[in-house]
This record gives structure tokens, sequence and C-alpha cells, in this order.
């Protein structure tokens, strides 16, 4: 009796074809909502992260053709170029490091490392190249090679589900072009 009580009311709905357009939108609308802003957010994060990766590498090539020695003024004014690239007031860090690699020790090695602005990035030292913490080429002796990496936060739009002041790294290496070597004031390596 239960049953086939249940089962004509299941069928009753199902053949159901009047509604109420007002309650259907109230209950989609919502989501409609949800899924433009999140759509939004997400390609606004992937446009910002290959924003930064292209000035990343503008700044490694820029730092590639150099011949004379690069200056604490000269990295300033990189990261000033990296903001004025990706069209970003927000706090930028770059860091800009010169590997080299020791043919006699079978070893990456740190050359020279500097920063450029304030942030979580830390100068380049030669236990993080030697760990595998930092990717780098298969390189011949002696040759050195440079490195620019950016830090930088993206903030999204709406709430969607991603977390605020969400970092972005983006990291850059590039042989050097028209010098053997890449000094930083007096250090050459």
């Amino acid at each position: 009796m239960i049953m086939s009580r249940v089962t004509s009311l299941l069928t009753r709905f199902r053949k159901e074809t009047s509604g109420v357009v007002t309650v259907e939108m109230v209950i989609t609308l919502p989501l409609l909502i949800w899924s433009l802003a999140a759509t939004f957010d997400y390609f606004e994060i992937h446009r910002h992260r290959a924003v930064r990766e292209k000035a990343t590498y503008t700044l490694a090539d820029m730092l590639s053709r150099e011949q004379a020695p690069v200056t604490a003024e000269y990295i300033d004014g990189a990261r000033d170029l990296f903001n004025a690239i990706t069209n970003d007031d927000d706090p930028v860090q770059i860091r800009v490091s010169v590997v080299t690699y020791d043919g006699d020790t079978e070893q990456f090695r740190v050359v020279w490392s500097r920063l450029g602005g304030t942030g979580a990035l830390s100068a380049l030292t030669d236990t993080d190249v030697q760990s595998g913490n930092v990717p780098l080429p298969q390189m011949i002796p002696g040759q050195q090679i440079v490195i620019v990496n950016s830090l930088s936060t993206y903030n999204p739009a709406f709430n969607v589900g991603l977390s605020t002041n969400m970092p972005v790294e983006t990291s850059q290496f590039m042989n050097l072009r028209f010098a053997p070597q890449l000094c930083f004031e007096d250090t050459c390596g």
C-alpha cells in the first residue's frame, strides 16, 4: 500500500511539466553568477602569471646581453622595469643570480646573487643549486648563466575559493650572450 502510493507520487512528479520561472531563476541564478565570477578569477590568475613570466624573460634576456658590471641601482631599475611591463603597483621582489658550472668538482656554484625589493625571496646559495632545488640546464665547465626569479602576489577579485595574497613566483635562466661573465660591481667569480 505504501509502496504503491510512493510510486504514484513519483510518477505524478515526473509527469508534472508546469513550473514557475521565478522559482527556477532563484535556484539557478546564484550558481550562474558564481560560475561567471569563478571563470573570470581562474582566467585572471593565469593571465597574471603569464604576464610575469614574460617580464621575467625580458629581464633575463636584458641581463644576458649586458657587458658592463651590474650595480644595485641596475637591479632596482630592473625591478621598476618589471613593474612597468606588468603594469603592477603591488610589491614585487626580484632575484638576479649568476651560476657557473665547475668542471673539476662537477658542481654548480653561485657567483653572485642579489635581490631587488623586499619579500620572501633570499639570495641564492651554493647549497640551493647543489641540492637540486633550483632547476638548472646542463652546462659546460666554466659556463655562466643568469637566473632571474620574481615573486609577487595575486588577490582574486571575487571570493570563489581562491586564497588572498596568493604568491606567484616565476623563474627564468638564460645563457650569457656577448660576454663570458656577468659581474656585479666587483664580483666576477
